[in-house]
C-alpha cells in the first residue's frame, strides 16, 4: 500500500523531481491556495482526504498562507505525521493537531543560521568595533583592549538543535559552556549541565546568556526581575527563542539600572514589534525582526530533512525530529 504524502502545490513544484528520484512507494496529494486537494483531476476538500505524511514546508509561510495551511491539516480526514517548518511548537494549533493523534516533527533546519546569528552579535558586542571605527574616523592610533571569548562563561538555556549548534561554535572558541536543560546530562561540547533549579547559580557566572528554550508554562516570563538581579554587570543576553520568555518591563528597568550590559533580541511578544515599543530605541538593545533563521542554507536543510524523513517513514524506520506530545 503506497504512503500518501500531502504538501502545498508550490512545495511540490520545488521538490517534486528530487522526491520522484527517491523511488519510494508513495502517492503525492497537493493542495492549493483555495485549500483544496487535486486528486485525479478533481478538486477535493480536505475532509475527504486521508494523509499518512504531511509536509508543511516554508513555502506556506513565505506565501502568507500559513494559517490556511494549518486549517488544511486540521480539516483532513486523518493525518499520521506532520513535518513542519517551525522549530518551536508553541503555536496553539500544534496542540490541536497533536490532540487528533497526529505525530509532529519540528525543524532543525534553522539551527545553523541561528547559531551564526548568535555568534555574530556576541562578537560584535564583545569586541570594541564601534570604538575602533570612531578612532579610525578621528585618525587616532590607539590600542583597544577586549575580552577574549576563551576566558568567558557562556550559558545556553535550552539544548535542542539550536542550543547544540550554539554550543559547538562557542566550544570552538575555547569558552566554558554551561547548559540548562530538562535533564542534567552533559556532552562533549558542554562543560557543565543542569536544570532550571540550577539557573540562579549559573547566571551569576555567565558572561553571555543565550535563550534557546521552548515557550511553555514553566518558561513563560522566567526572565524576570530576579533573573536580571543575578546577572554580572557586563553580561550579554541574546534571545532567539520566543519573546514571551522575557518580562520586557523588568529587562528595561535592569538595563536602565546598569545591571547588565546589553540585550540582543530577535523575537518579541507581540510580533511584529509595535512601532511605539521602547525596545526599538533603547541604547542597550539590539532589535532584529525575527530574522536569525534567514541564512542562505536554511531551505536546503528544510528540503533534506523532509527527503530523509519521508524515506525513513516509507521504509518503516524511525523518523527524525519527532516531538513528544507532552512537549507540545
Amino acid at each position: 500500500m503506497p504512503v500518501t504524502v500531502a504538501m502545498y502545490d508550490k512545495s511540490f513544484e520545488h521538490i517534486g523531481e528530487r522526491l520522484d528520484a527517491l523511488g519510494l512507494d508513495i502517492v503525492v496529494r497537493t493542495f492549493d491556495k483555495d485549500s483544496r486537494f487535486l486528486i485525479d483531476g478533481a478538486s477535493v476538500p480536505p475532509g475527504e482526504v486521508d494523509v499518512d505524511y504531511f509536509w508543511l514546508s516554508n513555502h506556506v509561510n513565505a506565501g502568507g498562507f500559513q494559517q490556511a495551511a494549518f486549517n488544511v491539516v486540521l480539516d483532513c480526514k486523518s493525518v499520521g505525521v506532520l513535518q513542519t517548518f517551525n522549530a518551536g511548537l508553541d503555536n496553539p494549533v500544534y496542540k490541536k493537531i497533536s490532540d487528533k493523534g497526529t505525530r509532529i516533527c519540528n525543524s532543525s533546519a534553522q539551527a545553523v543560521a541561528i547559531s551564526e546569528y548568535v555568534m555574530a552579535h556576541a562578537l560584535s558586542l564583545i569586541h570594541p568595533i564601534d570604538q575602533q571605527r570612531e578612532q579610525q574616523a578621528a585618525k587616532q592610533w590607539k590600542v583597544t583592549p577586549f575580552r577574549e571569548i576563551s576566558r568567558m562563561n557562556w550559558l545556553i538555556v535550552g539544548f535542542g538543535p539550536i542550543g547544540q549548534e550554539v554550543a559547538q561554535r562557542v566550544k570552538a572558541f575555547g569558552a566554558t559552556t554551561t547548559v540548562v536543560r530538562r535533564s542534567p546530562q552533559t556532552s562533549d561540547i558542554v562543560d557543565k549541565a543542569g536544570t532550571m533549579a540550577d539557573l540562579a547559580t549559573y547566571l551569576r557566572e555567565a558572561d553571555v546568556i543565550v535563550l534557546a528554550c521552548p515557550l511553555n508554562a514553566e518558561t513563560r516570563g522566567f526572565v524576570n526581575a530576579g533573573f536580571f538581579a543575578a546577572l554580572k554587570k557586563d553580561a550579554i543576553l541574546i534571545n532567539i527563542a520566543r519573546g514571551a520568555l522575557i518580562d520586557d518591563a523588568a529587562m528595561i528597568a535592569a538595563l536602565d539600572d546598569n545591571r547588565f550590559a546589553a540585550a540582543v533580541l530577535d523575537v518579541f511578544d507581540p510580533e511584529p514589534l509595535p512601532e511605539d515599543n521602547a525596545l526599538w530605541s533603547h541604547p542597550k538593545v539590539r532589535v532584529t525582526p525575527h530574522t536569525s533563521f534567514a541564512g542562505n542554507g536554511g531551505r536546503a536543510r528544510w528540503d533534506q530533512l523532509f527527503l530523509d524523513n519521508i524515506t525513513r517513514f516509507a521504509n518503516g524506520e524511525p523518523i527524525a525530529s519527532e516531538v513528544d506530545p507532552q512537549d507540545i
